[in-house]
């Protein structure tokens, strides 16, 4: 059987936990990385074996390109892969554009015979996945999603990309029932404003709705630590039976998890007619490697 051949796009934490979820993804195979600047290989420290290039065209036949990239950056970089018929997957991680996007790229999908699986990680994505099975056992009633305490990638590159920041880390504190405190760790470049920064940081879509504290640090390398979790806890009725409590824990490497998911999604992507998912619409199975008769056997 022949493998999927798979590009990276993209090489930073999660774009090297894709190519190690890859090498050991029996049916998978790499096809490259893709870099704005190929010169900056070595700096972001692609393997020397991988083939790096500019333009995807330039890797030979991919199947499925995994977008290992800020996920402001997503929609039009999926849009223009899937228009040479190319599947894509990301894990994109704006909660309240997800469905807009989606319909967009799902009609360049349909019309090129491609598929996007987005949002790909594991919140949105796997969490997506356990929030629907709980709401199944139980419609009525309350989930609260508490995340943390770790690293959120997604807000760490916005802050980074804010203008005077050298480097930061956002790392997720619970406080109980859905609600979190972003604590932002900021270097500033040499004569950047930092109530500036602050300003900047705090109005930013990604942390106005939570309670944000920016913080002055000398070295964000001392402070780094991958890890992350979740506790999902629902309280609700079957039928008309009340107090049906679950809960639902995981303490993970943030980067390594949301590149396995990835990686799993572009299995399912090679099985979809042509459009755009979440994983809410990709058959669980299709994220498995192997004989359909065998898993279901083994896991039913």
């Amino acid at each position: 059987m022949r493998k999927i051949r798979v590009a990276i796009v993209g090489y930073g934490n999660i774009g090297k936990g894709v190519y190690e979820a890859i090498t050991a993804s029996p049916d998978m195979e790499l096809a490259g990385v893709i870099l704005r600047d190929v010169k900056t290989a070595q700096v972001k420290g692609v393997p020397v074996e991988l083939k790096v290039a500019e333009k995807i065209n330039d890797l030979g036949k991919v199947d499925v390109a995994l977008l290992c990239i800020p996920s402001r950056s997503v929609e039009a970089t999926a849009a223009k892969l899937l228009s040479q018929g190319i599947h894509t997957v990301d894990s994109y991680d704006i909660h309240g554009d997800i469905y807009d996007v989606g319909q967009r790229l799902s009609a360049i999908g349909k019309a090129h015979n491609a598929v996007s699986v987005m949002a790909a990680g594991w919140d949105p994505g796997t969490d997506s996945m356990v929030r629907a099975i709980l709401e199944a056992a139980a419609p009525k009633g309350l989930t609260y999603t508490n995340f943390g305490p770790g690293m959120s990638m997604g807000h760490t590159v916005v802050a980074k990309s804010k203008a005077g920041v050298k480097n930061a880390l956002s790392v997720t504190i619970p406080s109980g029932t859905g609600l979190h405190r972003r604590m932002v760790y900021i270097q500033p470049e040499v004569g950047a404003n930092f109530a500036e920064i602050t300003t900047a940081i705090k109005s930013d879509p990604y942390f106005s709705n939570d309670d944000t504290h920016v913080v002055l640090a000398e070295d964000i390398d001392a402070l780094q630590d991958k890890g992350h979790g979740v506790n999902m806890v629902r309280k609700g009725v079957s039928g008309t039976t009340d107090n049906q409590l679950f809960e639902f824990n995981m303490t993970i490497n943030n980067p390594a998890l949301t590149a396995q998911i990835m990686v799993s999604a572009a299995r399912a992507a090679t099985r979809q007619s042509g459009g755009c998912y979440t994983l809410l619409e990709v058959p669980i199975i299709d994220m498995l490697p192997g004989n359909r008769e065998a898993i279901i056997r083994r896991l039913v």
